[in-house]
């Protein structure tokens, strides 16, 4: 079912386009406390439709597994909806044209907490440069569209398969995330764990 905040044509980014399989939009609760949002999807995600899948997808699912949470908890989306080909990081561009749509997901999500993953999403939301490895963990109030929020700077799941001293740093982030949108409110939206 296409919802209102999804995508089902774009054809802001002529390279994009005629590079993607397909529009990549976000899945998860549309009510969720918490809110990931990645760069952009690679070609796992570009063939499944899905985002975060594949090896860094694993990495996710497990670090919301031992914090009690499946996908289904929480909403994952990119800053851009197409995969960039060869897998490089989205122009800036790029991600303009695609912020509109990114935004009006935010405003109908309404997340406690948004976990930038990686450096990309994570300039992108704030508007800043960003030493992601130093700054992981960080939390920052911010206004994206309508929506002011809290997001929280996060190492990409794929930096902790490629270099091992990320993966407490990672952790930790989400373990943050996820306290911040348990207190939010007085109350868990998430569910007890």
């Amino acid at each position: 079912m296409n919802e209102s905040y999804d995508v089902s044509a774009c054809e802001r980014c002529p390279e994009l386009v005629n590079c993607r399989s397909q529009i990549v939009n976000g899945v998860g609760n549309i009510d969720a406390s918490i809110m990931f949002i990645g760069e952009a999807p690679g070609e796992n995600e570009d063939k499944t439709g899905q985002p975060f899948v594949g090896r860094s997808g694993s990495v996710l699912d497990n670090a919301l597994k031992i914090n009690g949470l499946t996908r289904s908890d929480v909403r994952i989306s990119n800053c851009a909806r197409c995969r960039p080909p060869e897998n490089r990081d989205p122009t800036a561009e790029e991600l303009d044209n695609c912020r509109s749509h990114l935004e009006h997901e935010v405003d109908a999500v309404n997340p406690d907490v948004i976990v930038a993953l990686g450096k990309v999403p994570s300039q992108n939301l704030l508007g800043r440069s960003v030493a992601v490895t130093k700054e992981s963990g960080r939390k920052v109030n911010t206004r994206i569209g309508e929506t002011p929020c809290t997001v929280v700077i996060c190492v990409h799941p794929a930096a902790t398969l490629y270099d091992s001293s990320q993966k407490d740093s990672f952790k930790q982030a989400i373990g943050t995330a996820v306290e911040m949108a348990d207190d939010s409110s007085g109350q868990s939206r998430l569910g007890d764990f």
